[in-house]
Order: C-alpha cells, then sequence, then structure tokens
C-alpha cells in the first residue's frame, strides 16, 4: 500500500517499515498502553499520522535501552516528542524523525530502488544540500545501520538502502560546479576499507564551502593514496576506516602514513571512522590528527585556507 494521503497519514504496514515493529506489536502498544490512536478509515483500516511514529520510535528506542514498556510508554508525552528531546537518565539516540526519513525507511524495508531514488530527489529539491545532508542522509543512514545491526534488516534491505544513497550522493558531486582556483580536498578509504558514504557526505559539505574534491573509494591498492596525494597536492587529506581491519591487514599500516604525513607538512592529515577511532586512540600519532567529528575537519581545514 501506499500512503492514504500526502498530509502524512499511513497505513499500519506502512508504519511497521517505517519503526522496525512488527504490526502485533504496534497494535498491542495500542490497546495494552493506549500508546497511540490511529484514527480508522470506513473499511476498518488504522491511520497513522507523523506523531504516533514518532511516539512508536521513542518507546522502541527506550525499550532498547533496557527500560521496561509500561514505563518507556509512561515517560514519553506526545509534546516531548514532537518539540524537545526527552528528559531522563537513558541517553536518548534518537529524535524526532523528519517525514522524509520515514519514507526512505519505508522503502528501503521494501528495497524499493525507485522509490529510495525519487524520494531523495524530492528531499533534496526541497530542503536544499546543507539540510538534505544534515536532516536526511546522516539520520535515514544512521537508522539503516542501527537496524541492521539489531537483525531488524537484513543484509540485502541494508545494502539497497547504504547503495542508493551512495549513488544520488555520486550523482551530485559530478554535477557540483566549483572554481578552478578553489583549494582540493582528499579523501580515502584505507586498503580494505569498503565503506565510502562517509565520505561522500563530507566531501559535499567540503564543497558547500567552495572547495574541489577528490574521492580514492573503496578497497584501494596498497600506495595508490600515497602516490595520488604526491601527484595531486591537496591541501587536506581525510582517511577513513569504518573497521579495524585495515590495520589487522597491515601492522604497519598506521606508522607508514604517519610518516609519509611528515614529509608533507603543507598537507593536513585527518584520520577518522569508527574502526580507526579504535585502533588508533591508544597509539601516538604525530602528523596526522585523529578525530571522528565532520565539524573538526571542516572548522580546522577552513580555517587555514
Amino acid at each position: 500500500m501506499t500512503s492514504s494521503n500526502t498530509n502524512g497519514r499511513y497505513y499500519i504496514q506502512q508504519v511497521s517499515d517505517m519503526t522496525g515493529l512488527s504490526k502485533q506489536v504496534i497494535r498491542k502498544w495500542e490497546e495494552r498502553y493506549s500508546l497511540v490512536q490511529p484514527d480508522r478509515l470506513d473499511n476498518g483500516y488504522r491511520i497513522y499520522s507523523k506523531k504516533d511514529i514518532n511516539l512508536l520510535l521513542h518507546v522502541k528506542m527506550l525499550s532498547e535501552q533496557g527500560m521496561p514498556i509500561r514505563q518507556a510508554v509512561k515517560m514519553v508525552d506526545e509534546t516531548e516528542v514532537i518539540n524537545q528531546p526527552l528528559q531522563n537518565e537513558v541517553p536518548v539516540r534518537q529524535k524526532h524523525l523528519n517525514e522524509f526519513v520515514l519514507q526512505l525507511l519505508e522503502k528501503g524495508s521494501r528495497c524499493d530502488e525507485k522509490e529510495l531514488m525519487i524520494t531523495l530527489q524530492q528531499a533534496n529539491h526541497e530542503l536544499g544540500l546543507a539540510s538534505f545532508l544534515k536532516d536526511i542522509v546522516i539520520p535515514f543512514l544512521q537508522e539503516v545501520g542501527n537496524r541492521w545491526e539489531k537483525n531488524q534488516w537484513d543484509e540485502y534491505q541494508e545494502s539497497v538502502s547504504s547503495l542508493i544513497v551512495r549513488d544520488f550522493l555520486v550523482q551530485i558531486r559530478r554535477n557540483y560546479q566549483y572554481r578552478a582556483d578553489a583549494p582540493l580536498i582528499m579523501a580515502a578509504c584505507l586498503p580494505n576499507e569498503l565503506h565510502e558514504v562517509p565520505l561522500h557526505i563530507l566531501l559535499l559539505q567540503f564543497m558547500l564551502k567552495g572547495w574541489r574534491t577528490f574521492l580514492i573509494g573503496a578497497y584501494p591498492a596498497p600506495g595508490s593514496i600515497e602516490a595520488l596525494i604526491q601527484k595531486m597536492n591537496p591541501q587536506v587529506v581525510v582517511l577513513s576506516a569504518t573497521t579495524t581491519l585495515p590495520f589487522e591487514k597491515d601492522p604497519l599500516l598506521l606508522t607508514t602514513l604517519d610518516a609519509f604525513a611528515s614529509i608533507h607538512p603543507d598537507i593536513t592529515f585527518y584520520l577518522g571512522g569508527k574502526g580507526a577511532m579504535e585502533y588508533a586512540s591508544t597509539k601516538t600519532l604525530n602528523n596526522i590528527h585523529l578525530t571522528d567529528d565532520i565539524h573538526d575537519i571542516i572548522n580546522g581545514s577552513t580555517a587555514n585556507i
């Protein structure tokens, strides 16, 4: 089924796709705890609002953190869900989700590639690139990763959603206009690293600030990063690893890269990603900045240009 109208009203199957909750659980929370009160069509179908979906998401999030359902329902107030984060001792992982994110979760649950692409196009057109990246792409990918880690989505659902986002971001980068004399930032996955989407997001954010960009994508050959840096001479280099596999495969990789950075003092080097933070946080880096905060990279780099 598709949405009942364009005003953010959804059938229960769509709500299940968006929240990752089964239809049985949604009905149980509705009937046992009065968490949501959906409208009914003449044919008896339940119709849920965006507020209902975010209420369900908040209770789900609290329950995943160990809170009993009844207590989570009592804690979640509709005004708090819509207007502000919950105030409690449990760290809130997920706040109110944009309606475009909810639509993407629905399409991603069904692996509907065409609808995923159309929804991304609509969101980018309506919000503009900066808000699109911050409010749509990043929250969507975070939720996709969370559902995959919790086995709520299978590998195919996660893969399709991530690849469609990657392809869409690639299209934007290829068509983006910049000045020939703009500063250059190069981003690179480390050898044995497969996840390049975070780097696409970072490079687009630099493009918005007037930079030229170049990406060395997934699984680069050993030595190719250094060779391209010497050839292109960028002002900034960002290296990424979402797992520790690059360092496990090559125990000397970090030392080699830090030594390479030392002979290029005019280039600012950053290293980030979950795997890099896990592995390198206890290592000594003299010439590479270790950070997992995009804003640190952007603010530190633009301050020097």
